[in-house]
């Protein structure tokens, strides 16, 4: 087994090396092997993988097949050194999730939602500085949240309006630029910022309340109270315009003004 182990390792390392972080699958994985371990089995069949994947019973069906997903990886990988390997054929499992319908946001609604942002009561003073400042940048720019989240203020070139994002998708690294307009909207935010907490070119570009970095969970409370309050979505409901759809509209009006360019 501990083979079976040394090989997990080696795989991750190898897929990693690819630019692929594979959180889910390390712990995924390890489970597994730990699943044979009990078992007293030493080589992957479909019917153990099958087995695992659908545990807990409780579990939804497309957790399920997200386990069984990440065992016929390593099981494809693993059957080079181990011939008795069984790779999991495909559809085992079958499920296909309900993909939400992208939202194209008019410039009404964008507009809207930042200055309801801007002026949201808060204890803090500088929160809805914050959100109108980081969803403006999503908007304009079409960064990921983890991108935006993970901002420095060190990432910020002012003299050459370049945004610098680092360990982007496949832990790459590219250059952002910014219009002039939203240079001097975020200087504003970093003054503010810096007023309040000193300037540390090592610390978050947009932080909480104390100064740290913003939370995924608190951006996407924050999203949904703002969209709730200008009417994109129900009260109560689940459904409803996304914070990923800012990427999806940047995309749209990309292409269109290429297209209007020639």
């Amino acid at each position: 087994m501990r083979d079976l182990r040394k090989g997990i390792h080696d795989y991750l390392m190898l897929r990693r090396g690819l630019g692929f972080k594979l959180v889910k699958h390390e712990a995924g994985l390890e489970k597994f092997a730990s699943f044979l371990e009990r078992k007293r089995r030493a080589h992957i069949t479909s019917e153990l993988a099958l087995e695992w994947a659908t545990l807990p019973a409780n579990h939804q069906p497309c957790q399920w097949t997200a386990r069984l997903t990440i065992v016929r990886g390593f099981a494809q990988y693993w059957s080079a050194v181990d011939p008795v390997t069984e790779v999991p054929p495909l559809g085992l499992l079958p499920y296909r999730p309900a993909r939400a319908r992208p939202y194209f946001y008019s410039d009404q609604e964008i507009q809207q939602l930042l200055k309801a942002a801007k002026a949201r009561p808060s204890c803090d003073p500088l929160r809805p500085w914050t959100y109108h400042c980081f969803f403006g940048l999503l908007t304009v720019t079409g960064l990921r949240l983890g991108e935006a989240l993970n901002l420095r203020a060190e990432d910020l070139d002012w003299p050459e309006s370049i945004l610098t994002i680092r360990g982007a998708k496949f832990g790459k690294s590219r250059l952002v630029p910014l219009h002039a307009s939203t240079c001097k909207v975020l200087a504003d935010y970093a003054k503010r910022r810096d007023r309040r907490f000193g300037p540390r070119a090592e610390a978050h570009f947009f932080v909480n309340k104390n100064g740290n970095r913003l939370d995924k969970g608190e951006v996407h409370r924050a999203f949904y109270a703002l969209s709730r309050q200008i009417g994109l979505r129900a009260a109560g409901g689940g459904r409803g315009p996304r914070r990923h759809d800012f990427r999806h509209r940047f995309a749209v009006e990309t292409l269109l003004r290429w297209y209007r360019n020639g």
